[in-house]
């Protein structure tokens, strides 16, 4: 058994979680934090380097979930290392991105975690 396209199912999980909110920001016309702001990662870039980040995320996650081996959506194992992909990514942008709008803020009375 290879692990090269595990680990590029599991990263093409974790482009194509990273495409989802870029994308939408910059269809929304909002800004949003993007690699590069200035300060990296915290300020924001314009909806359009957000739409171009997302559609760039887009495809780097179909090259390694297309491209790299030969993915089954039938098959339980490479569905969880996509998940597990898709899991971790979304988790850590959650606690990332909620820093900056209130998601994982402690004065926040919603805020879980």
């Amino acid at each position: 058994m290879q692990w090269v396209p595990y680990a590029s199912w599991f990263f093409g999980g974790a482009f194509l979680t990273n495409a989802v909110p870029h994308f939408v920001s910059g269809v929304m016309g909002r800004p949003f934090q993007s690699p590069f702001a200035k300060p990296s990662g915290q300020g924001q870039s314009s909806s359009t380097v957000n739409a171009l980040w997302g559609c760039a995320n887009l495809a780097v996650g179909y090259v390694l979930l297309c491209r790299v081996g030969h993915f089954d959506l039938q098959s339980t194992d490479d569905v969880i290392i996509l998940g597990l992909g898709v899991v971790l990514m979304s988790t850590a942008m959650a606690r990332m991105f909620g820093r900056f709008h209130g998601g994982n803020s402690p004065t926040n009375p919603r805020a879980i975690g």
